[in-house]
């Protein structure tokens, strides 16, 4: 008989994500843990640490008929991610993209999810702090900061483009030698 297992995101403790992945590992499960590297520095050192590409969360293969109370009685476990109390399966092709993405030598990194019209803040350089509509996203992004009923478009990196209510970017300053 074929497996009916599939892939489905955990809700995590944020910052417990590899303990609980090796708790689940323990278990006998199929664990996916994308990562990625940070540059961190101390105050006397700089250290390349490991930190998950999506925190708060990781990914299990599981058969929901058969083993889903052995993953939620996991400490470090919140909840499977779904709509409502129906957990939703995540597809074969979006896991083994991840999956590449981590393999390759692509810097990754977590980003904000932004659409053109999302309000944005600039976290950086001489408009930081300013506030506008994402108008636009390619390299650059395309922000239109509103004044007296007017527009005004400005070009910015798309690094200092955040959510509007993020203050800072969410992986912290990254030092580039």
């Amino acid at each position: 008989m074929p497996s009916c297992s599939e892939w489905y995101a955990l809700q995590v403790y944020q910052r417990l994500e590899k303990i609980t992945a090796l708790l689940l590992n323990q278990k006998g499960f199929d664990l996916f843990l994308p990562t990625y590297t940070v540059k961190r520095r101390w105050s006397d050192r700089v250290k390349i640490v490991e930190q998950p590409l999506f925190p708060g969360y990781l990914f299990c293969r599981l058969d929901l008929r058969e083993r889903w109370l052995p993953v939620l009685t996991t400490p470090g476990v919140n909840s499977i991610v779904g709509a409502g109390k129906e957990p939703i399966a995540i597809p074969e092709t979006e896991i083994e993209t991840v999956r590449r993405i981590v393999r390759s030598a692509t810097a990754a990194e977590p980003w904000p999810y932004l659409h053109c019209g999302d309000r944005v803040t600039i976290s950086d350089g001489p408009l930081r702090g300013f506030e506008g509509i994402l108008a636009e996203m390619k390299n650059e992004c395309k922000v239109s900061i509103h004044l007296l009923q007017r527009s005004v478009a400005v070009v910015v990196d798309r690094e200092i483009v955040l959510p509007r209510n993020v203050a800072r970017p969410l992986t912290g300053p990254l030092w580039k030698d």
